[in-house]
Protein backbone atom coordinates (compact mmCIF):
# COMPACT_ATOMS: atom_id res chain seq x y z
CA UNK A 1 0.00 0.00 0.00
CA UNK A 2 1.32 3.68 -0.87
CA UNK A 3 2.66 5.60 1.96
CA UNK A 4 0.79 8.24 2.91
CA UNK A 5 3.47 10.78 4.16
CA UNK A 6 7.21 10.67 3.69
CA UNK A 7 7.45 10.39 7.32
CA UNK A 8 5.72 6.79 7.10
CA UNK A 9 8.10 6.06 4.44
CA UNK A 10 11.21 6.90 6.23
CA UNK A 11 9.80 4.90 9.40
CA UNK A 12 9.08 1.80 7.28
CA UNK A 13 12.34 1.96 5.59
CA UNK A 14 14.27 1.88 9.12
CA UNK A 15 11.83 -1.33 9.92
CA UNK A 16 10.70 0.76 13.56
CA UNK A 17 7.86 -0.45 15.47
CA UNK A 18 6.54 2.29 16.85
CA UNK A 19 8.27 1.56 20.46
CA UNK A 20 11.32 1.96 18.43
CA UNK A 21 10.38 5.41 17.00
CA UNK A 22 9.51 6.12 20.24
CA UNK A 23 12.84 5.36 21.68
CA UNK A 24 14.65 7.01 19.33
CA UNK A 25 12.53 9.73 19.17
CA UNK A 26 13.13 10.37 23.35
CA UNK A 27 17.06 10.41 22.31
CA UNK A 28 16.49 12.63 19.72
CA UNK A 29 15.07 15.09 21.78
CA UNK A 30 17.89 15.01 24.51
CA UNK A 31 20.15 15.95 21.83
CA UNK A 32 18.31 18.47 19.87
CA UNK A 33 17.63 19.99 23.78
CA UNK A 34 21.41 19.38 24.86
CA UNK A 35 22.68 21.40 21.57
CA UNK A 36 20.01 24.50 21.90
CA UNK A 37 20.44 24.37 26.21
CA UNK A 38 16.75 23.62 25.76
CA UNK A 39 14.28 22.14 28.59
CA UNK A 40 12.30 19.68 26.43
CA UNK A 41 15.04 16.85 27.09
CA UNK A 42 11.81 14.78 28.27
CA UNK A 43 9.96 14.97 25.27
CA UNK A 44 8.02 11.66 24.03
CA UNK A 45 5.01 10.77 21.60
CA UNK A 46 2.40 9.03 21.88
CA UNK A 47 1.15 6.10 19.56
CA UNK A 48 -1.91 8.19 18.73
CA UNK A 49 -0.10 11.11 17.99
CA UNK A 50 2.84 9.22 15.89
CA UNK A 51 0.01 7.25 13.61
CA UNK A 52 -1.82 10.71 12.69
CA UNK A 53 1.61 12.11 11.46
CA UNK A 54 2.27 9.25 9.41
CA UNK A 55 -1.31 8.67 8.22
CA UNK A 56 -1.71 12.17 6.35
CA UNK A 57 -4.24 13.69 8.36
CA UNK A 58 -2.12 16.21 9.85
CA UNK A 59 -2.91 20.13 8.52
CA UNK A 60 -1.11 22.27 11.46
CA UNK A 61 2.47 21.88 12.21
CA UNK A 62 2.68 19.60 15.29
CA UNK A 63 3.86 21.81 18.52
CA UNK A 64 7.18 22.24 19.56
CA UNK A 65 9.66 20.45 20.15
CA UNK A 66 8.06 17.70 17.39
CA UNK A 67 9.46 19.89 14.26
CA UNK A 68 13.00 20.29 15.49
CA UNK A 69 13.18 17.07 16.93
CA UNK A 70 11.28 15.10 13.52
CA UNK A 71 13.70 17.25 11.01
CA UNK A 72 16.89 16.05 13.59
CA UNK A 73 16.28 12.80 12.90
CA UNK A 74 15.58 12.44 9.27
CA UNK A 75 17.17 15.45 7.71
CA UNK A 76 13.58 16.95 6.06
CA UNK A 77 11.78 19.78 7.69
CA UNK A 78 8.51 18.76 8.95
CA UNK A 79 6.16 20.22 6.47
CA UNK A 80 8.44 17.48 4.07
CA UNK A 81 7.85 15.04 6.31
CA UNK A 82 4.34 15.81 6.81
CA UNK A 83 3.22 15.47 3.29
CA UNK A 84 2.83 12.30 0.60
CA UNK A 85 6.06 11.37 -0.14
CA UNK A 86 7.20 12.04 -4.24
CA UNK A 87 7.81 9.35 -6.26
CA UNK A 88 11.52 7.58 -5.29
CA UNK A 89 11.48 9.00 -1.92
CA UNK A 90 14.07 7.26 0.32
CA UNK A 91 16.09 7.71 3.49
CA UNK A 92 19.69 9.29 3.31
CA UNK A 93 21.74 7.15 2.55
CA UNK A 94 23.14 4.28 5.26
CA UNK A 95 19.98 4.53 7.22
CA UNK A 96 17.55 2.22 4.57
CA UNK A 97 16.56 -1.21 5.94
CA UNK A 98 13.69 -3.18 3.88
CA UNK A 99 11.12 -4.50 5.23
CA UNK A 100 9.69 -7.65 3.81
CA UNK A 101 6.08 -7.83 3.05
CA UNK A 102 4.87 -9.38 5.92
CA UNK A 103 5.83 -6.28 7.84
CA UNK A 104 4.50 -4.07 5.30
CA UNK A 105 1.02 -5.53 5.57
CA UNK A 106 1.27 -5.34 9.59
CA UNK A 107 1.71 -2.03 9.99
CA UNK A 108 -0.75 -1.05 7.67
CA UNK A 109 -3.14 -3.23 9.01
CA UNK A 110 -2.22 -1.49 12.72
CA UNK A 111 -2.65 1.58 10.68
CA UNK A 112 -6.03 0.83 9.69
CA UNK A 113 -7.18 -0.44 13.42
CA UNK A 114 -5.65 3.03 14.59
CA UNK A 115 -8.10 5.17 12.40
CA UNK A 116 -11.14 2.46 12.97
CA UNK A 117 -10.32 3.31 16.83
CA UNK A 118 -10.19 7.20 16.55
CA UNK A 119 -13.02 7.33 14.41
CA UNK A 120 -14.88 5.23 17.14
CA UNK A 121 -13.47 7.29 20.16
CA UNK A 122 -15.34 10.04 22.03
CA UNK A 123 -15.30 11.61 25.64
CA UNK A 124 -17.30 11.97 28.17
CA UNK A 125 -19.91 14.59 27.59
CA UNK A 126 -19.37 15.58 30.97
CA UNK A 127 -15.88 16.96 30.05
CA UNK A 128 -17.65 19.22 27.79
CA UNK A 129 -20.46 20.25 30.35
CA UNK A 130 -16.99 21.75 32.31
CA UNK A 131 -15.41 23.60 29.08
CA UNK A 132 -18.63 24.82 28.51
CA UNK A 133 -19.13 26.48 32.14
CA UNK A 134 -15.71 27.26 32.40
CA UNK A 135 -15.51 29.36 29.40
CA UNK A 136 -18.69 31.33 30.23
CA UNK A 137 -17.24 32.14 33.94
CA UNK A 138 -14.70 33.33 31.88
CA UNK A 139 -16.64 35.36 29.49
CA UNK A 140 -18.33 36.75 32.60
CA UNK A 141 -15.86 37.60 34.92
CA UNK A 142 -13.63 39.57 31.93
CA UNK A 143 -14.08 42.56 33.20
CA UNK A 144 -13.81 42.10 36.40
CA UNK A 145 -10.67 39.83 36.35
CA UNK A 146 -6.88 41.38 35.74
CA UNK A 147 -5.65 40.89 31.81
CA UNK A 148 -2.51 38.75 32.39
CA UNK A 149 -5.38 36.35 34.31
CA UNK A 150 -7.77 36.07 31.29
CA UNK A 151 -4.74 35.63 28.75
CA UNK A 152 -3.50 32.60 31.25
CA UNK A 153 -7.18 31.27 31.69
CA UNK A 154 -8.48 31.75 27.74
CA UNK A 155 -4.84 29.94 26.70
CA UNK A 156 -5.40 27.36 29.05
CA UNK A 157 -8.88 26.90 27.81
CA UNK A 158 -8.11 26.87 23.93
CA UNK A 159 -5.83 24.00 24.74
CA UNK A 160 -8.26 21.33 26.63
CA UNK A 161 -10.65 22.17 23.41
CA UNK A 162 -7.76 21.35 21.03
CA UNK A 163 -6.91 18.72 22.98
CA UNK A 164 -10.58 17.22 23.12
CA UNK A 165 -10.45 17.78 19.22
CA UNK A 166 -8.16 15.64 19.03
CA UNK A 167 -9.98 12.70 21.30
CA UNK A 168 -12.96 12.30 19.74
CA UNK A 169 -14.52 11.84 16.66
CA UNK A 170 -18.28 11.86 17.31
CA UNK A 171 -19.84 14.76 15.44
CA UNK A 172 -21.53 15.91 18.19
CA UNK A 173 -18.82 16.39 20.68
CA UNK A 174 -16.69 17.70 17.89
CA UNK A 175 -19.32 20.41 17.46
CA UNK A 176 -19.19 21.81 20.65
CA UNK A 177 -15.67 21.20 21.25
CA UNK A 178 -15.61 23.59 17.68
CA UNK A 179 -17.45 26.13 19.66
CA UNK A 180 -15.16 26.45 22.97
CA UNK A 181 -12.32 26.85 20.90
CA UNK A 182 -13.75 29.44 18.91
CA UNK A 183 -15.43 31.11 22.24
CA UNK A 184 -11.91 30.47 23.56
CA UNK A 185 -9.69 32.20 20.75
CA UNK A 186 -12.32 35.13 20.73
CA UNK A 187 -11.63 35.94 24.47
CA UNK A 188 -7.60 35.64 23.68
CA UNK A 189 -8.09 38.10 21.04
CA UNK A 190 -10.06 40.47 23.09
CA UNK A 191 -7.32 40.15 25.50
CA UNK A 192 -4.08 40.31 23.31
CA UNK A 193 -6.00 43.43 21.74
CA UNK A 194 -5.72 44.88 25.84
CA UNK A 195 -2.70 44.15 26.41
CA UNK A 196 -1.42 45.89 22.99
CA UNK A 197 -0.57 42.99 20.59
CA UNK A 198 -3.37 43.64 17.61
CA UNK A 199 -1.17 40.89 15.53
CA UNK A 200 -2.14 38.36 17.85
CA UNK A 201 -5.37 39.91 18.35
CA UNK A 202 -5.98 39.61 14.09
CA UNK A 203 -4.71 35.77 14.32
CA UNK A 204 -6.66 35.10 16.96
CA UNK A 205 -9.91 36.62 15.87
CA UNK A 206 -9.38 34.82 12.32
CA UNK A 207 -9.02 31.47 14.27
CA UNK A 208 -12.40 31.96 16.04
CA UNK A 209 -14.30 32.78 12.71
CA UNK A 210 -12.59 29.55 10.95
CA UNK A 211 -13.99 27.49 14.06
CA UNK A 212 -17.43 29.10 13.72
CA UNK A 213 -17.58 28.42 10.23
CA UNK A 214 -16.67 24.68 10.56
CA UNK A 215 -19.54 24.50 12.66
CA UNK A 216 -21.61 27.31 10.54
CA UNK A 217 -21.99 28.66 14.15
CA UNK A 218 -23.42 32.44 12.86
CA UNK A 219 -22.89 33.95 16.01
CA UNK A 220 -19.42 33.13 16.83
CA UNK A 221 -18.50 34.30 13.42
CA UNK A 222 -20.35 37.40 13.46
CA UNK A 223 -18.60 38.16 16.93
CA UNK A 224 -15.25 37.12 15.12
CA UNK A 225 -15.60 39.60 12.26
CA UNK A 226 -16.92 42.42 14.27
CA UNK A 227 -13.78 41.63 16.13
CA UNK A 228 -11.69 42.07 13.07
CA UNK A 229 -13.40 45.13 12.21
CA UNK A 230 -12.48 47.09 15.50
CA UNK A 231 -8.77 45.82 15.20
CA UNK A 232 -8.65 47.16 11.57
CA UNK A 233 -9.84 50.29 12.22
CA UNK A 234 -6.91 50.72 15.32
CA UNK A 235 -5.03 49.51 12.80
CA UNK A 236 -5.33 52.39 10.44
CA UNK A 237 -7.97 50.87 7.99
CA UNK A 238 -11.43 52.58 8.65
CA UNK A 239 -12.66 51.39 5.10
CA UNK A 240 -11.98 47.66 5.79
CA UNK A 241 -13.28 47.60 9.04
CA UNK A 242 -16.58 48.98 7.51
CA UNK A 243 -16.65 46.10 5.13
CA UNK A 244 -16.33 43.24 7.78
CA UNK A 245 -18.89 44.88 10.04
CA UNK A 246 -21.19 44.82 6.59
CA UNK A 247 -19.86 40.84 6.44
CA UNK A 248 -20.86 40.09 10.29
CA UNK A 249 -23.99 41.71 9.91
CA UNK A 250 -25.00 39.09 7.17
CA UNK A 251 -24.52 35.94 9.86
CA UNK A 252 -27.79 34.18 10.34
CA UNK A 253 -28.62 33.41 14.02
CA UNK A 254 -28.13 37.33 15.73
CA UNK A 255 -29.86 38.72 18.48
CA UNK A 256 -30.35 42.16 19.29
CA UNK A 257 -26.93 42.45 21.24
CA UNK A 258 -25.25 41.07 18.19
CA UNK A 259 -26.19 43.55 16.23
CA UNK A 260 -26.04 46.45 18.52
CA UNK A 261 -22.67 45.72 18.88
CA UNK A 262 -22.35 45.68 15.06
CA UNK A 263 -23.61 48.83 14.86
CA UNK A 264 -21.60 50.46 17.63
CA UNK A 265 -18.17 49.26 15.60
CA UNK A 266 -19.61 50.54 12.34
CA UNK A 267 -20.16 53.72 14.01
CA UNK A 268 -16.74 54.04 14.82
CA UNK A 269 -15.70 52.91 11.58
CA UNK A 270 -17.03 55.41 10.03
CA UNK A 271 -16.22 58.16 12.38
CA UNK A 272 -12.47 57.93 11.58
CA UNK A 273 -13.63 57.92 7.59
CA UNK A 274 -15.26 61.13 8.35
CA UNK A 275 -18.87 60.11 7.17
CA UNK A 276 -20.59 62.14 9.95
CA UNK A 277 -24.13 61.08 8.47
CA UNK A 278 -23.22 57.20 8.34
CA UNK A 279 -21.60 57.37 11.87
CA UNK A 280 -24.72 59.09 13.21
CA UNK A 281 -27.11 56.25 10.93
CA UNK A 282 -25.10 53.74 13.27
CA UNK A 283 -25.46 55.28 16.46
CA UNK A 284 -28.91 55.42 16.15
CA UNK A 285 -29.11 51.74 15.12
CA UNK A 286 -27.32 50.74 18.28
CA UNK A 287 -29.75 52.49 20.30
CA UNK A 288 -32.98 51.23 18.33
CA UNK A 289 -32.34 47.14 18.39
CA UNK A 290 -35.47 45.96 20.10
CA UNK A 291 -37.41 43.41 18.66
CA UNK A 292 -36.16 40.66 21.92
CA UNK A 293 -34.03 38.34 19.55
CA UNK A 294 -31.28 36.62 21.41
CA UNK A 295 -28.55 34.59 20.46
CA UNK A 296 -26.50 31.85 22.88
CA UNK A 297 -23.55 33.39 22.60
CA UNK A 298 -23.90 37.12 23.26
CA UNK A 299 -27.11 36.76 25.13
CA UNK A 300 -26.80 33.91 26.87
CA UNK A 301 -23.30 33.73 27.48
CA UNK A 302 -22.95 37.45 27.68
CA UNK A 303 -20.29 39.09 29.90
CA UNK A 304 -17.58 40.08 27.08
CA UNK A 305 -19.56 38.06 24.50
CA UNK A 306 -22.63 40.93 25.39
CA UNK A 307 -22.85 44.46 24.83
CA UNK A 308 -25.09 46.09 27.80
CA UNK A 309 -26.22 49.44 27.43
CA UNK A 310 -23.28 51.06 29.44
CA UNK A 311 -20.74 49.91 27.11
CA UNK A 312 -23.08 51.13 24.23
CA UNK A 313 -22.95 54.06 25.43
CA UNK A 314 -19.23 54.46 26.19
CA UNK A 315 -18.35 53.52 22.57
CA UNK A 316 -20.88 55.60 20.95
CA UNK A 317 -19.50 58.49 22.95
CA UNK A 318 -16.17 57.40 21.78
CA UNK A 319 -17.42 58.21 18.12
CA UNK A 320 -19.22 61.30 18.94
CA UNK A 321 -15.64 62.36 19.80
CA UNK A 322 -14.43 61.67 16.37
CA UNK A 323 -16.98 63.66 14.89
CA UNK A 324 -15.56 66.61 17.37
CA UNK A 325 -19.32 66.59 18.99
CA UNK A 326 -18.39 67.74 22.60
CA UNK A 327 -21.94 67.06 23.58
CA UNK A 328 -22.77 64.02 21.88
CA UNK A 329 -20.21 62.53 23.90
CA UNK A 330 -20.14 63.95 27.14
CA UNK A 331 -23.98 63.06 27.30
CA UNK A 332 -22.77 59.23 25.76
CA UNK A 333 -20.04 59.59 28.79
CA UNK A 334 -22.40 60.58 31.38
CA UNK A 335 -25.06 58.02 30.26
CA UNK A 336 -22.48 55.08 30.80
CA UNK A 337 -21.26 55.99 34.33
CA UNK A 338 -24.60 56.17 35.66
CA UNK A 339 -25.58 52.92 33.77
CA UNK A 340 -22.47 51.42 35.49
CA UNK A 341 -23.48 52.90 39.16
CA UNK A 342 -26.53 51.27 38.70
CA UNK A 343 -25.09 47.80 38.69
CA UNK A 344 -24.34 46.09 42.39
CA UNK A 345 -21.19 46.57 44.22
CA UNK A 346 -18.57 44.22 43.05
CA UNK A 347 -19.83 43.92 39.43
CA UNK A 348 -18.81 47.57 38.17
CA UNK A 349 -16.76 46.73 34.59
CA UNK A 350 -13.48 48.60 35.20
CA UNK A 351 -12.74 49.01 32.05
CA UNK A 352 -15.93 50.38 30.36
CA UNK A 353 -15.79 52.56 33.78
CA UNK A 354 -12.53 54.51 33.23
CA UNK A 355 -13.03 54.55 29.34
CA UNK A 356 -15.83 56.60 29.93
CA UNK A 357 -14.29 58.86 31.92
CA UNK A 358 -11.36 59.12 29.74
CA UNK A 359 -13.80 59.89 27.04
CA UNK A 360 -15.92 62.28 29.13
CA UNK A 361 -12.09 64.31 30.25
CA UNK A 362 -11.77 64.40 26.42
CA UNK A 363 -15.66 66.06 25.71
CA UNK A 364 -14.74 68.77 28.53
CA UNK A 365 -11.59 69.91 26.90
CA UNK A 366 -13.08 70.07 23.75
CA UNK A 367 -14.87 73.10 25.74
CA UNK A 368 -11.45 74.20 27.44
CA UNK A 369 -13.22 73.09 30.75
CA UNK A 370 -10.06 72.15 31.87
CA UNK A 371 -10.87 71.62 35.65
CA UNK A 372 -13.70 69.70 34.19
CA UNK A 373 -11.07 67.22 32.55
CA UNK A 374 -9.28 66.88 35.40
CA UNK A 375 -12.14 65.82 37.54
CA UNK A 376 -13.36 62.87 35.64
CA UNK A 377 -9.85 61.28 35.19
CA UNK A 378 -8.49 61.65 38.81
CA UNK A 379 -10.32 58.25 39.36
CA UNK A 380 -8.88 57.03 36.37
CA UNK A 381 -5.14 57.30 38.11
CA UNK A 382 -6.24 55.08 40.50
CA UNK A 383 -6.07 52.31 38.21
CA UNK A 384 -3.79 49.77 38.67
CA UNK A 385 -1.26 49.43 36.08
CA UNK A 386 -2.25 45.64 34.93
CA UNK A 387 -5.02 47.19 34.78
CA UNK A 388 -4.44 49.64 32.46
CA UNK A 389 -4.98 47.64 28.81
CA UNK A 390 -5.31 49.22 25.53
CA UNK A 391 -8.60 51.01 25.20
CA UNK A 392 -7.61 53.14 28.12
CA UNK A 393 -4.14 54.14 27.67
CA UNK A 394 -4.89 55.00 23.93
CA UNK A 395 -7.47 57.33 25.49
CA UNK A 396 -5.67 58.73 27.97
CA UNK A 397 -2.85 59.52 24.58
CA UNK A 398 -5.77 61.59 23.11
CA UNK A 399 -6.06 63.34 26.22
CA UNK A 400 -2.68 63.94 26.60
CA UNK A 401 -2.61 65.35 22.46
CA UNK A 402 -5.46 67.65 23.46
CA UNK A 403 -3.63 69.46 26.14
CA UNK A 404 -0.87 70.00 24.07
CA UNK A 405 -2.92 72.48 22.00
CA UNK A 406 -1.90 76.54 21.80
CA UNK A 407 -4.49 77.18 24.43
CA UNK A 408 -3.08 75.40 27.10
CA UNK A 409 -0.01 75.53 26.16
CA UNK A 410 0.79 78.28 28.86
CA UNK A 411 -1.75 76.82 32.05
CA UNK A 412 0.42 75.29 34.58
CA UNK A 413 -2.36 73.00 35.42
CA UNK A 414 -2.48 71.65 31.30
CA UNK A 415 1.15 70.62 31.97
CA UNK A 416 1.17 69.34 35.03
CA UNK A 417 -1.97 67.24 33.82
CA UNK A 418 0.20 66.24 30.88
CA UNK A 419 3.05 65.02 33.27
CA UNK A 420 0.64 62.69 35.44
CA UNK A 421 -0.82 61.02 31.78
CA UNK A 422 2.42 59.89 31.12
CA UNK A 423 3.41 58.58 33.91
CA UNK A 424 0.14 56.78 33.71
CA UNK A 425 0.97 55.36 30.01
CA UNK A 426 4.50 54.45 31.04
CA UNK A 427 3.31 51.99 33.88
CA UNK A 428 0.59 50.69 31.57
CA UNK A 429 0.25 47.17 30.81
CA UNK A 430 -0.68 47.39 27.57
CA UNK A 431 3.13 48.52 26.93
CA UNK A 432 4.15 45.28 28.29
CA UNK A 433 3.86 43.81 25.36
CA UNK A 434 5.22 46.68 22.91
CA UNK A 435 2.17 48.42 21.79
CA UNK A 436 2.26 50.95 19.77
CA UNK A 437 -0.17 54.98 19.38
CA UNK A 438 -1.96 53.76 16.43
CA UNK A 439 -5.55 55.58 15.29
CA UNK A 440 -7.32 54.45 18.00
CA UNK A 441 -9.26 57.37 18.80
CA UNK A 442 -7.54 60.08 17.44
CA UNK A 443 -10.35 62.60 15.07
Amino acid sequence: MRARTLLQVLVRERGWTFPQFRRAYEKAAREVAAAVDASFGTATVEEQTFRRWTSGRVRTLPNCPAPQVLEYMFGYSVRTLLRAPEEGSTAPVGKACTLNESEDLLMTARDAATHAGDAASNVPDMTLDQLDDDVAALARGYHRTPPFEVYRRAKELLSIAQSLLEKTQVLRQRQRAYLAAGRSASLLSAIAFDLGSLPAAVSLSRTAALYGQVIEHGPLQAYAHGALAFITFWGGRPSDAVRLVKTAQQFGGLGDTARRRLAVIEGRAQGHLGNHAAAQRAVQDSLEQNTGRRDELHDDVGGEFGFPDARVAMSNATTYLLLRDAQGAEASANSALRLVATESEGTHPVLITNQARADLARARLLREELDGAQAALDPVFLVPAEWRGAGIVERMAAVRTQLCHPRFSHVGEATALGERIEEFSAAAAAHKLGAETLLAIDS
